[in-house]
C-alpha cells in the first residue's frame, strides 16, 4: 500500500550529490525552481528533460525508488492538465464537443504546466529529500537564514520545525498504512463504492490517524522538554557544516546549466 511511497525519505547511495554541502543544494534548487518556472518552449523542456535526467543519473537512486516518488502526485498532474486543457480557449480548436472545446493552445499549456510539475517534483526529490537527511537541511536553513536573526527572525525554531515535518512524512506513512490493514481486517472496504462513499471510508482512516499525531507530537515535546531543549542558546553541534572545493565545482556546473537552459529558451522563442 502505502509502504511503497518514497515521499521524504533519504536514500543513501554516496553519490556526490549525496556529499554536497546541503547550503549549495537549497541554492542550486531554487535556481532551479525559478528556470522551471521561466522556460516556455519544447526545446528548452527537452534540455531541461536532460538535466533533470543526468540529476537522477549522478545521484545514484534507482528508477523504481524514483517511480515511487513520482506516481503519488500523478493525480495531481492530471487534475492540472485538465483544468488548463478545458479552460484555455484561445488559438486553434483542435476538437470539439458540445461544450468541449480543446484548442491549440490550451493543449500546449496543459502540456507545459504538468511536465513543469513532473520536473519540479524530481528536482526536488534528487536535490533534497533523497539526498539529503532532515537533520542537514535543518541545519542548512538554519545557516542561509542566519542574517534574519538580527532582526529577531527564531530561524532555529523554524528550521527545527521543518526538519521534525519531513522526518514524520514516512512515519505517517506508515502509520496511514499500518491504520488501513487494521480496518480493512475489520471489514473496511477502501476501493469499492462511489466517490462519496469512499470518502466517508477515510474518515476510519483519518480519525484515528489524527490522535496517533497528536500523541506523538506530546510525546516528542515531553522527551524534548526533558533533555532541556532551549532553542539554539548554547547550542552546538556535532558535525558543522563546512563549504569544500567540491561543493563549489557542483554548484557551478548546474549554475551553468540553468544558465544556458534559460538562455536556450530566450533563443528559441
Amino acid at each position: 500500500m502505502l509502504n511503497d511511497i518514497s515521499l521524504g525519505r533519504y536514500y543513501d547511495t554516496g553519490s556526490i550529490l549525496h556529499k554536497t554541502d546541503p547550503r549549495v543544494k537549497i541554492i542550486l534548487y531554487m535556481l532551479y525552481l525559478i528556470a522551471i518556472f521561466m522556460i516556455k518552449t519544447a526545446g528548452a523542456l527537452g534540455v531541461l528533460a536532460v538535466i533533470t535526467l543526468v540529476q537522477v543519473i549522478i545521484s545514484k537512486i534507482p528508477m523504481k525508488i524514483m517511480k515511487t516518488t513520482v506516481l503519488p502526485v500523478m493525480p495531481i498532474v492530471v487534475f492540472i492538465f485538465l483544468i488548463n486543457l478545458l479552460t484555455i480557449q484561445d488559438g486553434k480548436v483542435l476538437w470539439e464537443y458540445w461544450i468541449i472545446q480543446i484548442t491549440e493552445v490550451g493543449l500546449s499549456r496543459a502540456a507545459l504546466m504538468s511536465l513543469r510539475l513532473i520536473f519540479l517534483i524530481i528536482s526536488t526529490s534528487v536535490m533534497l529529500t533523497l539526498t539529503t537527511t532532515p537533520l542537514k537541511i535543518s541545519d542548512a536553513l538554519e545557516s542561509l537564514g542566519a542574517p534574519l536573526k538580527l532582526i529577531k527572525v527564531p530561524v532555529h525554531e523554524m528550521a527545527m520545525m521543518m526538519s521534525i515535518a519531513l522526518r514524520f512524512i514516512p512515519t505517517l506513512i506508515k502509520e496511514t498504512n499500518k491504520i488501513m490493514r487494521a480496518q480493512i481486517s475489520r471489514g473496511a472496504d477502501y476501493d469499492t463504492g462511489s466517490v462519496f462513499q469512499r470518502i466517508k471510508g477515510y474518515i476510519t482512516v483519518l480519525i484515528p490517524l489524527f490522535v496517533s499525531s497528536f500523541k506523538r507530537a506530546e510525546e516528542l515535546a515531553v522527551a524534548m522538554d526533558a533533555r532541556c531543549y532551549r532553542g539554539d542558546v548554547g547550542r552546538t553541534k556535532l558535525n558543522p557544516l563546512k563549504l569544500r572545493v567540491r561543493d563549489i565545482l557542483v554548484g557551478l556546473v548546474f549554475v551553468l546549466a540553468a544558465v544556458l537552459l534559460v538562455l536556450i529558451d530566450f533563443v528559441l522563442r
